[in-house]
């Protein structure tokens, strides 16, 4: 997928690794909720958070903006599944012919996480899902077997 990186996002990735010495693949700026997210390199994300989030509240505190990081991951299916931490995602069912991508998690207050207040997360997995791999994020739904 083609990926155009700013001025802005460039220099906000910069910010990150001077702060926390880990490096980023790309930075989106959500001006609808306020936020960035940062998509971490394999491996750094530990780097990035910092012992006990410290790193996120300092660059929270530089940047005036709520700070989210998501790690990146080869696969499709493994990327999804880093979006929606700490929901536990089952299975990610994709629809033929190029059509959305469905997400089941494992118990009913997962739903919730997953989808976010005001649909927060789910509009953050449209968007990176979107940029990297070209599929569109249909629902997050129950699985099927979780449903009594």
């Amino acid at each position: 997928m083609e990926r155009n990186i700013g001025f802005k996002e460039r220099r906000y990735i910069e910010e990150l690794r001077i702060l926390t010495k880990s490096t980023a693949l790309d930075c989106v700026i959500d001006d609808r909720f306020d936020r960035v997210i940062y998509v971490i390199r394999p491996g750094d994300m530990g780097l990035a958070i910092g012992k006990k989030g410290d790193n996120i509240r300092r660059l929270q505190k530089v940047l005036g903006k709520r700070i989210e990081m998501v790690e990146f991951a080869d696969t499709p299916d493994a990327f999804i599944t880093n979006i929606f931490k700490p929901a536990e995602v089952i299975s990610v069912e994709h629809a033929p012919e190029n059509g959305p991508v469905n997400v089941f998690v494992k118990q009913r207050n997962d739903l919730g996480i997953a989808i976010g207040k005001a649909g927060c997360n789910i509009e953050k997995a449209r968007v990176l899902c979107r940029r990297f791999y070209g599929l569109e994020v249909g629902e997050v739904l129950l699985a099927p077997e979780a449903v009594v």
